[in-house]
């Protein structure tokens, strides 16, 4: 296909896309004090008839908007990104029906399966995060003074939502790509597991650095799932090792490693007999230029 036909099918795909986007962000806009809601959940908010002077401690939290474009700016936000994610299997499905013409088939079958799990372990990784952020939230504020308050800003409270989701769900795919790695033939299985050690403790500080809030809480619980998906990914990756070395015995060869062969000699069956040549047709009439090439030294008239 020349470029310019790609150009345009990329500019379609584009807009296709963003067209669904555009609609489903049109459809959460109905939905946008629901969605605020289920976004500041985690945090235990005071009640309405709190006063401004009154000292919460690490009780609760007064959320409020600092700015005049803050409400404005806020609902933007969360509609933009819940449309974002109700229109994904469209815009992702342009993204694979872009790309797709040029996998083989074999890169196909992998491509299917990574999106069959991919969507779940993001989706369990941000039902974790929405697990452990109320705890998180708690911590963190119950070391307020009673003679002070929290006071949050609403557009700071969805950035830390939003950022322990996408932290969350993004990690959780770790061991998917390890997997896929192994199906490639890119990492073995006993390499993963050898690894062990260093994966353990570079989860755990990921999970300290990754995660927006500083308590311990969050970081064990980010880093814990992974370590068990990880060590499941291991054994996946050993079991796919063996049933390929069952498959084809030079698998786990090394690429300047010389394979196993027999060199026990056979011994040699009976000569076919092989035909005489033809002659040509000045050696078959001995003729005198025949004659002359062969006293030259010469079998045929060349």
């Amino acid at each position: 296909m020349p470029l310019a036909d790609h150009l345009r099918e990329l500019r379609n795909r584009l807009a296709k896309a963003m067209l669904a986007v555009v609609l489903a962000s049109v459809v959460a806009a109905f939905f946008s004090q629901q969605l605020m809601d289920l976004l500041s959940s985690p945090v235990p908010k005071c009640p309405p008839d709190t006063s401004l002077s009154e000292n919460t401690g690490g009780r609760c939290v007064v959320i409020a908007y600092q700015t005049m474009l803050s409400p404005f700016t806020s609902t933007v936000k969360v509609i933009m990104l819940a449309g974002l994610i109700a229109s994904s299997p469209v815009w992702l499905y342009q993204l694979w029906a872009f790309v797709a013409p040029g996998l083989h088939r074999s890169e196909k079958k992998y491509t299917y399966w990574f999106a069959a799990i991919a969507v779940p372990l993001f989706a369990a990784g941000a039902y974790t995060a929405f697990l452990i952020m109320p705890v998180s939230v708690r911590v963190l504020i119950s070391i307020t003074p009673d003679v002070a308050s929290n006071f949050l800003s609403l557009d700071d409270l969805l950035d830390f939502t939003t950022r322990m989701v996408l932290v969350f769900g993004l990690a959780f795919e770790l061991p998917l790509l390890l997997i896929m790695l192994n199906l490639t033939g890119v990492v073995t299985g006993k390499r993963m597991a050898g690894w062990w050690r260093a994966m353990v403790m570079g989860t755990f500080v990921f999970g300290a650095v990754a995660t927006p809030s500083t308590d311990p809480v969050g970081m064990i619980a980010l880093a814990g799932p992974i370590i068990v998906l990880y060590f499941i990914a291991v054994g996946f990756s050993l079991l796919n090792d063996r049933r390929r070395a069952r498959n084809n015995p030079d698998a786990q060869l090394a690429d300047d490693e010389a394979s196993v062969l027999d060199l026990t000699p056979e011994p040699v069956g009976a000569l076919d007999p092989v035909p005489a040549a033809r002659a040509l047709p000045e050696q078959a009439t001995g003729d005198s230029d025949g004659a002359r090439a062969h006293r030259a030294g010469y079998d045929d008239i060349t």
